[in-house]
Protein backbone atom coordinates (compact mmCIF):
# COMPACT_ATOMS: atom_id res chain seq x y z
CA UNK A 1 0.00 0.00 0.00
CA UNK A 2 1.52 3.31 -1.07
CA UNK A 3 1.84 6.21 1.35
CA UNK A 4 -0.52 9.16 0.86
CA UNK A 5 0.87 11.94 -1.25
CA UNK A 6 1.86 15.07 0.67
CA UNK A 7 0.88 18.39 -0.95
CA UNK A 8 4.55 19.42 -0.71
CA UNK A 9 5.43 16.49 -3.00
CA UNK A 10 2.77 17.34 -5.58
CA UNK A 11 4.12 19.17 -8.63
CA UNK A 12 0.65 20.54 -9.38
CA UNK A 13 0.18 21.85 -5.82
CA UNK A 14 3.64 23.40 -5.79
CA UNK A 15 3.09 25.13 -9.12
CA UNK A 16 -0.30 26.44 -7.99
CA UNK A 17 1.00 27.74 -4.66
CA UNK A 18 4.05 29.38 -6.23
CA UNK A 19 2.13 31.00 -9.07
CA UNK A 20 -0.71 32.18 -6.83
CA UNK A 21 1.81 33.56 -4.35
CA UNK A 22 3.51 35.34 -7.27
CA UNK A 23 0.17 36.90 -8.29
CA UNK A 24 -0.51 38.09 -4.73
CA UNK A 25 3.06 39.35 -4.30
CA UNK A 26 2.86 41.15 -7.62
CA UNK A 27 -0.42 42.81 -6.63
CA UNK A 28 0.99 43.90 -3.26
CA UNK A 29 4.19 45.18 -4.87
CA UNK A 30 2.21 47.14 -7.43
CA UNK A 31 0.06 48.60 -4.68
CA UNK A 32 3.11 49.72 -2.69
CA UNK A 33 4.77 51.15 -5.78
CA UNK A 34 1.55 52.93 -6.79
CA UNK A 35 1.20 54.41 -3.30
CA UNK A 36 4.78 55.70 -3.27
CA UNK A 37 4.36 57.09 -6.80
CA UNK A 38 1.03 58.70 -5.94
CA UNK A 39 2.53 60.24 -2.78
CA UNK A 40 5.40 61.72 -4.77
CA UNK A 41 2.98 63.07 -7.39
CA UNK A 42 0.74 64.49 -4.67
CA UNK A 43 3.74 66.22 -3.09
CA UNK A 44 4.65 67.79 -6.42
CA UNK A 45 1.09 68.95 -7.08
CA UNK A 46 0.52 70.40 -3.60
CA UNK A 47 3.97 71.99 -3.48
CA UNK A 48 3.18 73.67 -6.79
CA UNK A 49 -0.15 74.97 -5.43
CA UNK A 50 1.58 76.24 -2.29
CA UNK A 51 4.15 78.07 -4.43
CA UNK A 52 1.41 79.67 -6.56
CA UNK A 53 -0.51 80.74 -3.45
CA UNK A 54 2.60 82.27 -1.88
CA UNK A 55 3.45 84.08 -5.10
CA UNK A 56 -0.08 85.54 -5.25
CA UNK A 57 0.58 87.19 -1.85
CA UNK A 58 3.92 88.73 -2.75
CA UNK A 59 2.28 92.18 -3.02
CA UNK A 60 1.99 92.13 0.77
CA UNK A 61 -0.72 93.03 3.26
CA UNK A 62 -1.23 96.39 5.11
CA UNK A 63 0.33 96.59 8.59
CA UNK A 64 -2.07 97.86 11.31
CA UNK A 65 0.32 97.54 14.21
CA UNK A 66 -1.46 94.57 15.57
CA UNK A 67 -2.16 91.13 14.37
CA UNK A 68 -5.03 90.79 11.99
CA UNK A 69 -6.49 87.35 12.51
CA UNK A 70 -8.49 85.79 9.78
CA UNK A 71 -11.93 84.42 10.17
CA UNK A 72 -12.31 81.60 12.60
CA UNK A 73 -12.60 78.19 11.04
CA UNK A 74 -13.85 74.94 12.28
CA UNK A 75 -11.75 71.83 12.67
CA UNK A 76 -13.29 70.49 9.51
CA UNK A 77 -11.10 72.84 7.48
CA UNK A 78 -8.01 70.75 8.22
CA UNK A 79 -7.77 69.70 4.58
CA UNK A 80 -7.33 73.31 3.32
CA UNK A 81 -4.17 75.37 3.04
CA UNK A 82 -3.15 77.42 6.07
CA UNK A 83 -1.77 80.93 5.33
CA UNK A 84 0.11 83.21 7.75
CA UNK A 85 1.80 86.54 7.06
CA UNK A 86 4.49 87.98 9.32
CA UNK A 87 6.17 91.37 9.34
CA UNK A 88 9.92 91.73 9.29
CA UNK A 89 9.71 92.42 13.05
CA UNK A 90 8.04 89.07 13.70
CA UNK A 91 4.48 90.43 14.10
CA UNK A 92 1.84 88.14 12.61
CA UNK A 93 -0.51 90.33 10.63
CA UNK A 94 -2.62 87.62 9.03
CA UNK A 95 -3.65 84.00 9.52
CA UNK A 96 -6.29 82.05 7.65
CA UNK A 97 -7.76 80.61 10.85
CA UNK A 98 -7.12 81.01 14.54
CA UNK A 99 -7.38 77.27 15.02
CA UNK A 100 -4.35 76.69 12.80
CA UNK A 101 -1.78 79.02 14.37
CA UNK A 102 1.65 77.75 13.41
CA UNK A 103 5.02 78.84 14.80
CA UNK A 104 7.03 81.28 12.71
CA UNK A 105 9.80 79.63 10.75
CA UNK A 106 12.93 81.56 9.93
CA UNK A 107 13.86 79.00 7.27
CA UNK A 108 12.84 80.09 3.82
CA UNK A 109 11.61 77.52 1.36
CA UNK A 110 9.99 74.21 2.22
CA UNK A 111 10.16 72.67 5.69
CA UNK A 112 8.07 70.57 8.02
CA UNK A 113 6.81 71.43 11.52
CA UNK A 114 4.92 69.60 14.24
CA UNK A 115 1.84 71.44 15.51
CA UNK A 116 -1.61 70.64 16.88
CA UNK A 117 -0.79 66.94 17.07
CA UNK A 118 0.02 66.59 13.39
CA UNK A 119 2.76 67.41 10.92
CA UNK A 120 2.60 70.26 8.43
CA UNK A 121 4.38 71.00 5.23
CA UNK A 122 5.37 74.71 5.30
CA UNK A 123 6.56 77.06 2.53
CA UNK A 124 8.09 80.38 3.68
CA UNK A 125 8.57 83.16 1.11
CA UNK A 126 10.26 86.54 1.74
CA UNK A 127 8.38 89.52 0.23
CA UNK A 128 8.79 93.29 0.62
CA UNK A 129 9.05 93.58 4.40
CA UNK A 130 6.93 90.51 5.04
CA UNK A 131 7.21 86.76 5.28
CA UNK A 132 4.39 84.69 3.78
CA UNK A 133 3.89 81.16 5.10
CA UNK A 134 1.67 78.60 3.39
CA UNK A 135 1.19 75.24 5.15
CA UNK A 136 -0.75 72.05 4.64
CA UNK A 137 -1.43 69.04 6.85
CA UNK A 138 0.61 66.09 5.52
CA UNK A 139 -2.27 63.75 6.40
CA UNK A 140 -4.19 65.34 3.52
CA UNK A 141 -1.41 64.41 1.15
CA UNK A 142 -1.26 60.86 2.45
CA UNK A 143 -5.01 60.51 2.07
CA UNK A 144 -4.82 61.74 -1.49
CA UNK A 145 -1.94 59.32 -2.21
CA UNK A 146 -3.97 56.43 -0.81
CA UNK A 147 -6.91 57.44 -2.99
CA UNK A 148 -4.76 57.62 -6.12
CA UNK A 149 -3.03 54.32 -5.26
CA UNK A 150 -6.38 52.63 -4.64
CA UNK A 151 -7.62 53.78 -8.01
CA UNK A 152 -4.48 52.35 -9.62
CA UNK A 153 -4.43 49.01 -7.75
CA UNK A 154 -8.17 48.40 -7.67
CA UNK A 155 -8.36 47.04 -11.26
CA UNK A 156 -5.45 44.71 -10.55
CA UNK A 157 -6.96 43.62 -7.23
CA UNK A 158 -10.25 42.92 -8.97
CA UNK A 159 -8.35 40.98 -11.65
CA UNK A 160 -6.37 38.92 -9.09
CA UNK A 161 -9.11 36.27 -8.59
CA UNK A 162 -9.45 35.97 -12.37
CA UNK A 163 -5.67 35.64 -12.69
CA UNK A 164 -5.75 32.90 -10.04
CA UNK A 165 -8.43 31.03 -11.97
CA UNK A 166 -6.37 31.38 -15.15
CA UNK A 167 -3.27 30.09 -13.33
CA UNK A 168 -5.23 27.11 -11.97
CA UNK A 169 -6.60 26.32 -15.45
CA UNK A 170 -3.20 26.65 -17.15
CA UNK A 171 -1.43 24.43 -14.57
CA UNK A 172 -4.18 21.81 -14.69
CA UNK A 173 -4.20 21.88 -18.49
CA UNK A 174 -0.41 21.67 -18.71
CA UNK A 175 -0.23 18.67 -16.36
CA UNK A 176 -3.10 16.84 -18.05
CA UNK A 177 -0.68 14.61 -20.08
CA UNK A 178 0.95 13.50 -16.83
CA UNK A 179 -2.44 12.55 -15.42
CA UNK A 180 -3.24 10.71 -18.65
CA UNK A 181 -0.04 8.65 -18.41
CA UNK A 182 -0.78 7.92 -14.75
CA UNK A 183 -4.28 6.67 -15.64
CA UNK A 184 -2.91 4.48 -18.43
CA UNK A 185 -0.42 2.86 -16.07
CA UNK A 186 -2.98 2.46 -13.27
CA UNK A 187 -5.37 0.59 -15.57
CA UNK A 188 -2.76 -1.87 -16.82
CA UNK A 189 -2.47 -5.50 -15.88
CA UNK A 190 0.85 -6.81 -14.62
CA UNK A 191 1.56 -8.62 -17.90
CA UNK A 192 0.76 -5.60 -20.11
CA UNK A 193 4.14 -4.24 -21.23
CA UNK A 194 2.99 -2.35 -24.32
CA UNK A 195 4.60 1.11 -24.80
CA UNK A 196 2.86 4.14 -23.33
CA UNK A 197 1.65 6.60 -25.96
CA UNK A 198 3.94 9.64 -26.28
CA UNK A 199 1.47 11.67 -28.38
CA UNK A 200 0.79 15.15 -27.06
CA UNK A 201 3.34 14.95 -24.26
CA UNK A 202 5.39 18.09 -23.47
CA UNK A 203 9.11 18.04 -24.11
CA UNK A 204 9.84 17.82 -20.36
CA UNK A 205 7.72 14.67 -19.91
CA UNK A 206 8.46 12.91 -23.20
CA UNK A 207 12.01 11.73 -22.23
CA UNK A 208 10.64 10.21 -19.00
CA UNK A 209 7.94 8.27 -20.85
CA UNK A 210 10.46 7.29 -23.52
CA UNK A 211 12.76 5.79 -20.89
CA UNK A 212 9.76 4.09 -19.27
CA UNK A 213 8.91 2.48 -22.61
CA UNK A 214 12.52 1.38 -22.91
CA UNK A 215 12.23 -0.25 -19.49
CA UNK A 216 9.05 -2.03 -20.62
CA UNK A 217 10.92 -3.33 -23.68
CA UNK A 218 13.76 -4.67 -21.54
CA UNK A 219 11.37 -6.32 -19.09
CA UNK A 220 9.42 -7.85 -21.98
CA UNK A 221 12.63 -9.22 -23.48
CA UNK A 222 13.59 -10.65 -20.08
CA UNK A 223 10.18 -12.32 -19.75
CA UNK A 224 10.41 -13.75 -23.26
CA UNK A 225 13.93 -15.01 -22.59
CA UNK A 226 12.74 -16.59 -19.37
CA UNK A 227 9.81 -18.27 -21.14
CA UNK A 228 12.14 -19.53 -23.85
CA UNK A 229 14.61 -20.75 -21.25
CA UNK A 230 11.92 -22.64 -19.32
CA UNK A 231 10.54 -24.17 -22.52
CA UNK A 232 14.01 -25.23 -23.70
CA UNK A 233 14.91 -26.58 -20.27
CA UNK A 234 11.70 -28.61 -20.10
CA UNK A 235 12.37 -29.98 -23.57
CA UNK A 236 15.98 -30.89 -22.77
CA UNK A 237 15.12 -32.50 -19.44
CA UNK A 238 12.44 -34.68 -21.02
CA UNK A 239 14.95 -36.83 -22.93
CA UNK A 240 17.34 -37.55 -19.99
CA UNK A 241 14.45 -38.38 -17.70
CA UNK A 242 12.92 -40.72 -20.30
CA UNK A 243 16.33 -42.38 -20.72
CA UNK A 244 16.64 -42.79 -16.95
CA UNK A 245 13.24 -44.43 -16.83
CA UNK A 246 14.24 -46.90 -19.57
CA UNK A 247 17.50 -47.68 -17.81
CA UNK A 248 15.66 -48.38 -14.56
CA UNK A 249 13.36 -50.78 -16.43
CA UNK A 250 16.40 -52.48 -18.00
CA UNK A 251 17.94 -52.82 -14.56
CA UNK A 252 14.80 -54.51 -13.29
CA UNK A 253 14.75 -56.95 -16.23
CA UNK A 254 18.42 -57.90 -15.84
CA UNK A 255 18.66 -61.70 -15.43
CA UNK A 256 22.26 -62.04 -14.29
CA UNK A 257 24.85 -60.06 -12.40
CA UNK A 258 26.78 -58.99 -15.51
CA UNK A 259 23.67 -57.56 -17.21
CA UNK A 260 22.59 -55.95 -13.97
CA UNK A 261 26.01 -54.34 -13.50
CA UNK A 262 25.99 -53.02 -17.08
CA UNK A 263 22.48 -51.57 -16.61
CA UNK A 264 23.47 -50.01 -13.29
CA UNK A 265 26.52 -48.42 -14.94
CA UNK A 266 24.37 -46.96 -17.71
CA UNK A 267 21.89 -45.70 -15.12
CA UNK A 268 24.67 -44.02 -13.16
CA UNK A 269 26.00 -42.39 -16.32
CA UNK A 270 22.49 -41.16 -17.18
CA UNK A 271 22.10 -39.71 -13.68
CA UNK A 272 25.45 -37.94 -14.08
CA UNK A 273 24.35 -36.43 -17.41
CA UNK A 274 21.03 -35.28 -15.93
CA UNK A 275 22.84 -33.82 -12.91
CA UNK A 276 25.25 -31.99 -15.20
CA UNK A 277 22.37 -30.61 -17.24
CA UNK A 278 20.55 -29.36 -14.12
CA UNK A 279 23.77 -27.77 -12.84
CA UNK A 280 24.29 -25.97 -16.15
CA UNK A 281 20.69 -24.76 -16.13
CA UNK A 282 21.15 -23.41 -12.63
CA UNK A 283 24.38 -21.67 -13.65
CA UNK A 284 22.62 -20.04 -16.62
CA UNK A 285 19.67 -18.97 -14.46
CA UNK A 286 22.05 -17.53 -11.86
CA UNK A 287 23.91 -15.58 -14.53
CA UNK A 288 20.64 -14.13 -15.86
CA UNK A 289 19.68 -13.15 -12.33
CA UNK A 290 23.02 -11.34 -11.96
CA UNK A 291 22.36 -9.39 -15.16
CA UNK A 292 18.88 -8.35 -13.99
CA UNK A 293 19.72 -7.62 -10.35
CA UNK A 294 21.31 -4.22 -10.96
CA UNK A 295 24.34 -5.14 -8.82
CA UNK A 296 27.23 -2.75 -9.33
CA UNK A 297 30.32 -4.28 -11.02
CA UNK A 298 33.66 -4.25 -9.25
CA UNK A 299 37.31 -4.43 -10.14
CA UNK A 300 38.23 -8.11 -10.61
CA UNK A 301 41.69 -9.66 -11.07
CA UNK A 302 41.13 -11.93 -14.06
CA UNK A 303 44.54 -13.62 -13.65
CA UNK A 304 43.67 -14.77 -10.12
CA UNK A 305 40.42 -16.34 -11.37
CA UNK A 306 42.34 -18.09 -14.16
CA UNK A 307 44.90 -19.57 -11.75
CA UNK A 308 42.19 -20.88 -9.44
CA UNK A 309 40.20 -22.43 -12.32
CA UNK A 310 43.27 -24.19 -13.75
CA UNK A 311 44.14 -25.57 -10.32
CA UNK A 312 40.65 -26.95 -9.69
CA UNK A 313 40.29 -28.51 -13.18
CA UNK A 314 43.77 -30.01 -13.24
CA UNK A 315 42.51 -33.32 -11.85
CA UNK A 316 39.81 -33.63 -14.53
CA UNK A 317 42.39 -32.84 -17.22
CA UNK A 318 44.83 -35.40 -15.75
CA UNK A 319 42.10 -38.07 -15.79
CA UNK A 320 41.78 -37.58 -19.56
CA UNK A 321 45.56 -37.28 -20.02
CA UNK A 322 45.16 -33.64 -21.10
CA UNK A 323 48.07 -31.23 -20.65
CA UNK A 324 46.30 -28.21 -19.07
CA UNK A 325 48.47 -25.13 -18.57
CA UNK A 326 48.37 -21.39 -17.92
CA UNK A 327 50.85 -20.02 -20.46
CA UNK A 328 50.67 -16.39 -19.28
CA UNK A 329 48.77 -14.45 -16.65
CA UNK A 330 49.26 -10.72 -17.09
CA UNK A 331 47.77 -8.37 -14.53
CA UNK A 332 44.64 -7.47 -16.49
CA UNK A 333 41.88 -6.24 -14.17
CA UNK A 334 38.31 -6.39 -15.41
CA UNK A 335 35.34 -4.33 -14.32
CA UNK A 336 32.69 -6.97 -13.69
CA UNK A 337 31.23 -9.71 -11.51
CA UNK A 338 33.61 -12.29 -9.97
CA UNK A 339 31.15 -15.22 -9.93
CA UNK A 340 30.12 -14.67 -13.55
CA UNK A 341 33.76 -14.40 -14.70
CA UNK A 342 34.56 -17.60 -12.82
CA UNK A 343 31.70 -19.33 -14.71
CA UNK A 344 33.11 -18.07 -18.01
CA UNK A 345 36.65 -19.37 -17.38
CA UNK A 346 35.47 -22.73 -16.01
CA UNK A 347 33.09 -23.38 -18.90
CA UNK A 348 35.75 -22.57 -21.49
CA UNK A 349 38.29 -24.90 -19.84
CA UNK A 350 35.69 -27.62 -19.21
CA UNK A 351 34.58 -27.56 -22.86
CA UNK A 352 38.17 -27.65 -24.09
CA UNK A 353 39.04 -30.60 -21.82
CA UNK A 354 35.86 -32.46 -22.77
CA UNK A 355 36.27 -32.16 -26.56
CA UNK A 356 40.07 -32.60 -26.73
CA UNK A 357 41.12 -36.21 -27.36
CA UNK A 358 43.23 -37.94 -24.69
CA UNK A 359 46.86 -36.93 -24.81
CA UNK A 360 45.98 -33.47 -26.15
CA UNK A 361 46.78 -29.97 -24.88
CA UNK A 362 44.70 -27.10 -23.50
CA UNK A 363 46.33 -23.71 -22.91
CA UNK A 364 44.87 -20.69 -21.11
CA UNK A 365 46.34 -17.23 -21.59
CA UNK A 366 45.52 -13.92 -19.88
CA UNK A 367 47.07 -10.94 -21.66
CA UNK A 368 46.68 -7.18 -21.88
CA UNK A 369 46.36 -5.81 -25.41
CA UNK A 370 46.36 -2.00 -25.70
CA UNK A 371 45.21 -1.80 -22.09
CA UNK A 372 42.26 -4.15 -22.67
CA UNK A 373 42.20 -7.60 -20.99
CA UNK A 374 42.22 -10.59 -23.34
CA UNK A 375 41.34 -14.16 -22.34
CA UNK A 376 42.36 -16.88 -24.80
CA UNK A 377 41.83 -20.66 -24.66
CA UNK A 378 43.52 -22.94 -27.23
CA UNK A 379 43.04 -26.70 -27.55
CA UNK A 380 44.24 -29.48 -29.80
CA UNK A 381 40.76 -30.90 -30.36
CA UNK A 382 38.82 -31.26 -33.62
CA UNK A 383 37.78 -27.60 -33.66
CA UNK A 384 34.47 -26.26 -34.97
CA UNK A 385 33.57 -25.85 -38.62
CA UNK A 386 33.03 -22.19 -39.70
CA UNK A 387 29.32 -22.74 -40.46
CA UNK A 388 28.79 -24.20 -36.95
CA UNK A 389 30.51 -21.44 -34.93
CA UNK A 390 27.42 -19.27 -34.61
CA UNK A 391 25.11 -22.22 -33.96
CA UNK A 392 27.11 -23.56 -31.02
CA UNK A 393 26.41 -20.32 -29.15
CA UNK A 394 22.69 -21.16 -29.10
CA UNK A 395 21.28 -22.93 -26.05
CA UNK A 396 21.14 -26.73 -26.15
CA UNK A 397 22.71 -26.93 -29.60
CA UNK A 398 25.23 -29.75 -30.00
CA UNK A 399 27.29 -30.59 -33.07
CA UNK A 400 26.00 -33.72 -34.76
CA UNK A 401 28.27 -36.76 -34.46
CA UNK A 402 30.09 -35.48 -31.38
CA UNK A 403 31.15 -38.26 -29.00
CA UNK A 404 31.57 -36.00 -25.97
CA UNK A 405 28.69 -35.84 -23.57
CA UNK A 406 27.22 -32.42 -22.85
CA UNK A 407 24.10 -30.32 -22.53
CA UNK A 408 24.83 -27.64 -25.12
CA UNK A 409 24.97 -24.90 -22.49
CA UNK A 410 28.70 -24.34 -22.00
CA UNK A 411 29.35 -21.82 -24.78
CA UNK A 412 25.92 -20.11 -24.41
CA UNK A 413 26.84 -19.42 -20.78
CA UNK A 414 30.18 -17.97 -21.94
CA UNK A 415 28.36 -15.79 -24.47
CA UNK A 416 25.89 -14.53 -21.85
CA UNK A 417 28.70 -13.61 -19.44
CA UNK A 418 30.60 -11.84 -22.22
CA UNK A 419 27.52 -9.80 -23.15
CA UNK A 420 27.01 -8.93 -19.48
CA UNK A 421 30.54 -7.47 -19.36
CA UNK A 422 30.40 -5.75 -22.75
CA UNK A 423 33.09 -8.13 -24.07
CA UNK A 424 33.41 -9.63 -27.55
CA UNK A 425 33.51 -13.39 -28.05
CA UNK A 426 35.24 -14.98 -31.05
CA UNK A 427 35.62 -18.63 -32.09
CA UNK A 428 38.69 -19.11 -34.31
CA UNK A 429 41.04 -21.87 -35.49
CA UNK A 430 43.95 -22.30 -33.09
CA UNK A 431 47.20 -21.44 -34.93
CA UNK A 432 49.34 -23.02 -32.20
CA UNK A 433 47.49 -26.26 -31.39
CA UNK A 434 45.36 -26.77 -34.49
CA UNK A 435 42.04 -27.07 -32.66
CA UNK A 436 39.72 -24.32 -31.46
CA UNK A 437 40.72 -20.93 -30.13
CA UNK A 438 38.20 -18.97 -28.04
CA UNK A 439 39.00 -15.29 -27.46
CA UNK A 440 37.15 -12.98 -25.07
CA UNK A 441 38.15 -9.32 -25.30
CA UNK A 442 37.05 -7.20 -22.36
CA UNK A 443 36.77 -3.45 -22.01
CA UNK A 444 39.60 -1.71 -20.15
CA UNK A 445 38.92 -1.48 -16.41
CA UNK A 446 38.13 2.09 -15.37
Amino acid sequence: MSAPHSPSHSLRARLLWLLLAAVLLGTATQGLFAYRTALAEADQIFDYHMQQMALSLRAGLPVSGAGVPGEDASDGAADEFVVQVWTADGLRIYQSGAWAALPQRAVLGFSEVQARGTRYRVLSVQTRGQVVQVAQDLAVRRQMARTLALRTVLPTALMAPLLMLIVWWVVTRSLAPVSRVRRQLAQRQSADLEPVSEDGLPDEIRPLVHELNGLFDRVREAFEAQKSFVADAAHELRSPLAALKLQVQALRRAGDDETRARAASRLEAGIDRATRLVEQLMVLARQQATAASGTQPQRVALAAIARQAVGELAEAAHARQIDLGLTSADEAPVRGYPDALDMLVRNLLDNAIKYTPPGGTVNLEIASVDGAPLLRVDDSGPGIAPDERERVLDRFYRIAGSDASGSGLGLPIVKAVAVLHGATLALLPSPSLGGLRVEVRFLPAA
